[in-house]
C-alpha cells in the first residue's frame, strides 16, 4: 500500500510540520490571513494538536453562553408575531453559512472567517437595535452602549471557561475584527479581507431574510416589492424557471434568488479584481484600495431594497409599538437597578463595584434574553 502523503496532526509539531499550517498552505490564496501569521493570544497557550487557532477561537464562541442565549433574541421581529422568522441565533448562522462559501470561493481562511461570523452580534442585548438604542441612552453620558463593543466585553471578561484568566483569550485577529465593527468609518488600514468578507455576508443575509420574514408575517406583499429592482429580477427569474408556484413556494423562491444572485455577484466582481491586485500576503491587501463589495449596479439595487425595509418593514407601525413597550421596558428596569443594586444576583455585585452600577446595569439587562428580560420586569415591578 502507497504511504499516505496528507501531514500528520503531531502534538508539539513546529509551524513547519503542524498539519493545520501545511493544510492551509495548499488551500489559501497568499493574501488570506494564515494560523502560522496569527499574532497570537493575549494568554499563551500551546497550540492544539490537530486544530488551528481560529477553530479554537469558533469553538469557544460556540459554547459561550453569551452565544446560547443569541436563541432568545428577536432579529427584527418579536416572538408576539409568531416563530417562524429569525433570531439573532439563526441569522448568525445563516450569516456564518454564507460567509464561508464565499470565503471558500475566494480562497480565503473560513476557520478565521467562521470565527468573525459567529463573534459578530454575541454583544446585542434584547429586542435588537431597540433595545441597543433605549440602552444606550441610558448610559449616554458615561460613552453608551455599543453592542459590537459589548461583544469584546464579553469575550475578554465575562465569560469564564479558564481557571488563569478571564474572558475566552481569542486570538489578536478575531478581536481586531470585532474592534473594526465599532466604528466601520474610523481612518486607518483597512481590516482583513476575512472580516470585510463577514461584514458583506451580514448584510447579504438579512437583506434575504428581513424580505422573506416580512413576507412570511404579511408586513408587505410581493406586489409591494415588486417595483424594486433586485426583487423585480428575482420575480422574472423565478418565473422563467417555475410554473405555477404558489404563495409560499413563491416567496421562497424569491428569497433564495436573493441570496443567490447576491453571493455569485459578490464572488465573480471580487474574484476578478483579486486576480487583477495579485497581493502577495494579507498585508499587501490590507494596505491596498481594494475592497470586498459588490458591483455599483447591485450595490445600487441593495441601497433601495434596504431603504424600502426601513421605512416600510422595520417601521411598521406593529413594529413601532412593540419597540417602544419594549424600550419602555428595559429603561425602567436600568433606573430600578441603579437605585437599588442589591436587586443584582451576587455574582454581579463585585463588578458593579468596579465599573459602577449604571454600566454594570446596562451590562446586565444587555445580557437577558427577551422573555428573561420580560419575566424579570414582571418580577421587579409585581405586575402579572
Amino acid at each position: 500500500m502507497k504511504p499516505s502523503t496528507t501531514p500528520s496532526p503531531i502534538a508539539g509539531a513546529t509551524p513547519e510540520e503542524n498539519w493545520v499550517h501545511q493544510r492551509e498552505k495548499m488551500l489559501l490564496a497568499p493574501f488570506a490571513m494564515f494560523s502560522a501569521q496569527s499574532r497570537g493570544r493575549q494568554h499563551l497557550e500551546a497550540e492544539h494538536p490537530y486544530r488551528g487557532p481560529f477553530q479554537r477561537d469558533r469553538d469557544r464562541i460556540l459554547h459561550s453562553s453569551a452565544y446560547r442565549r443569541l436563541s432568545g433574541k428577536m432579529q427584527v421581529f418579536t416572538g408576539e408575531m409568531g416563530d417562524y422568522h429569525r433570531t439573532r441565533l439563526t441569522h448568525t448562522q445563516e450569516v456564518a453559512t454564507i460567509a464561508r462559501t464565499i470565503g471558500r470561493s475566494l480562497c480565503l481562511n473560513e476557520d478565521l472567517i467562521e470565527a468573525l461570523a459567529l463573534m459578530h452580534d454575541i454583544g446585542h442585548p434584547p429586542y435588537g437595535h431597540a433595545g441597543e438604542d433605549a440602552l444606550n441612552e441610558c448610559v449616554q453620558d458615561e460613552g453608551g452602549f455599543s453592542h459590537n463593543q459589548f461583544a469584546l466585553t464579553i469575550a475578554n471578561e465575562l465569560e469564564v471557561r479558564f481557571k488563569d484568566f478571564p474572558g475566552l483569550n481569542l486570538t489578536q485577529e478575531v478581536l481586531a475584527g470585532q474592534t473594526c465593527r465599532i466604528d466601520k468609518n474610523a481612518a486607518g488600514q483597512r481590516p482583513l479581507l476575512e472580516v470585510q468578507l463577514v461584514d458583506a455576508a451580514d448584510s447579504t443575509t438579512y437583506d434575504a431574510h428581513d424580505t422573506d420574514d416580512a413576507l412570511k408575517l404579511g408586513l408587505v406583499t410581493i406586489e409591494q416589492m415588486s417595483k424594486l429592482a433586485m426583487i423585480q429580477e428575482s420575480i422574472h427569474y423565478v418565473r422563467r424557471n417555475y410554473t405555477a408556484l404558489d404563495e409560499d413556494f413563491m416567496r421562497q423562491a424569491i428569497v433564495h434568488r436573493l441570496i443567490e444572485r447576491q453571493v455569485t455577484s459578490l464572488i465573480s466582481h471580487c474574484a476578478g479584481q483579486l486576480k487583477d491586485f495579485q497581493f502577495e500576503s494579507y498585508a499587501d491587501a490590507m494596505s491596498s484600495s481594494f475592497v470586498i463589495e459588490h458591483a455599483d449596479e447591485l450595490a445600487q439595487q441593495k441601497t433601495e431594497l434596504e431603504a424600502f425595509l426601513y421605512q416600510k418593514v422595520y417601521r411598521h407601525p406593529a413594529l413601532i409599538t412593540i419597540r417602544q413597550q419594549a424600550q419602555g421596558r428595559l429603561k425602567e428596569m436600568f433606573a430600578q437597578y441603579c437605585q437599588k443594586p442589591e436587586l443584582f444576583p451576587p455574582k454581579y455585585q463585585l463588578r458593579a463595584k468596579e465599573i459602577g452600577i449604571p454600566r454594570m446595569a446596562v451590562e446586565y439587562l444587555a445580557g437577558m434574553t427577551d422573555r428573561f428580560c420580560e419575566d424579570a420586569y414582571r418580577e421587579m415591578f409585581d405586575k402579572a
